[in-house]
């Protein structure tokens, strides 16, 4: 037994950690792959990684499962001159608003990139320091809250709203180029937007559980689009596309767009064609279409537009066909062959500058091969590159 053990701790001692001779750049790399919390914790394997996390270029603190205290004590000891990523997650906010100011303050004294803050609950009892708005050292900022307007290197915003906390009335944000959108209400008011190039937009239908407004909804995304209507990229989930339709079947004019790839995060059903038909419409310069199925989490029930049509005298029966007359599968699990085919035939006939389309379909509802799809063709735009695919094959 003494023998033995002899030999293990010889071969123990013999044995070299590969990991801690890496320079400490790389593996400050590596522990930004976990979350913070854990890489704290490698200080405690030896001497050797003490220190190591310390310079980690990017830093995210959940102060639900830390104390301020212990926030306190991380952004203390953490020595990074320049931080590419700082992300604050805070849902009892009460409590912490105190100590925010100086936690923010700590991010942006690194020189911080990417800053990121999620005030999940109560944040409107909470005001942003006037020092926020004098940093240039931002190109990327993902929060819920504030006029951007004196954010001159801001290129980036996302506007992700969850109930129940009440999302962000007016977004002034001239300075941007790309924004995400995700609304639950779509109560946001684009004021200033002038520099979007690309843009991401989609309702959230957890608020819809006890009304649904169909006229606010249609003046809202409405709105929102007059506001995009220089954008050259645009992606639009099911749920938005689903209230342009309701637009489209009372008559709402749309604005003309500059789109040139749309991108429709939606089910291929009847309650999005009427919508999509006024898109393509109004997009002379459409260059590419995508059309992807199976991606959002959470649909709008479409009894809700059946009993607004209803409420407003329309026959539902008819109104969601598409212009020609066709009429569509309600639900995705009752989508054919044929369906895709019209799809692809409605673009076709509503495009002029149109290069490519796309269309992934999701497999959890496939009940036909794809092959057996007969692709349209039309004599004005027969040189288009039409792929189908399922969401599980890499396009070719």
């Amino acid at each position: 037994m003494y023998q033995m053990k002899m030999a293990d701790d010889k071969i123990i001692e013999g044995d070299v950690d590969l990991i801690s001779t890496l320079p400490d750049v790389i593996l400050q790399d590596i522990l930004c792959f976990i979350p913070t919390k854990l890489a704290i914790t490698t200080s405690l394997l030896s001497r050797r990684w003490r220190h190591v996390w310390c310079d980690i270029p990017s830093i995210s603190l959940d102060v639900d499962t830390l104390t301020a205290a212990s926030v306190n004590e991380t952004l203390t000891r953490y020595k990074a001159t320049k931080t590419k990523s700082f992300h604050l997650i805070i849902t009892t906010m009460m409590g912490n608003i105190p100590h925010i100011d100086s936690w923010i303050e700590g991010a942006m004294s690194r020189d911080v990139e990417n800053l990121s803050l999620d005030f999940l609950h109560h944040y409107y009892k909470y005001k942003l320091p006037d020092f926020f708005y004098y940093t240039y050292s931002f190109k990327q900022l993902d929060i819920t809250i504030l006029d951007l307007s004196k954010f001159l290197r801001l290129r980036i915003l996302e506007v992700i709203r969850h109930l129940p906390v009440q999302g962000p009335r007016k977004i002034l944000a001239p300075h941007i180029h790309c924004l995400k959108l995700h609304d639950s209400q779509l109560s946001c008011t684009l004021v200033d937007v002038a520099s979007l190039t690309e843009a991401n937009l989609e309702m959230s239908p957890r608020s819809l559980n006890r009304e649904f407004n169909g006229d606010f909804l249609q003046g809202m995304v409405l709105k929102m689009l007059e506001k995009l209507k220089n954008a050259e990229k645009l992606t639009l989930g099911r749920n938005f596309t689903g209230i342009l339709s309701l637009a489209e079947i009372h008559g709402v004019p749309f604005p003309m767009f500059k789109v040139k790839a749309l991108t429709l995060d939606t089910e291929i059903c009847q309650y999005i064609i009427p919508g999509i038909e006024s898109l393509l419409q109004n997009s002379p310069e459409l260059e590419k279409l995508t059309v992807v199925e199976g991606r959002a989490r959470f649909y709008m029930p479409v009894e809700f537009l059946d009993k607004y049509l209803k409420s407003q005298g329309f026959n539902v029966n008819k109104c969601w066909r598409s212009k020609d007359g066709a009429s569509w599968n309600k639900y995705c699990k009752d989508l054919k062959s044929e369906h895709v085919a019209s799809l692809v035939e409605l673009v076709l006939k509503n495009t002029e500058k149109l290069d490519k389309m796309v269309v992934l379909l999701d497999d959890h509802f496939l009940k036909f091969k794809i092959e057996d799809v007969v692709v349209p063709t039309l004599p004005h735009n027969n040189n288009i590159t039409i792929v189908l695919s399922s969401t599980n094959k890499p396009m070719t």
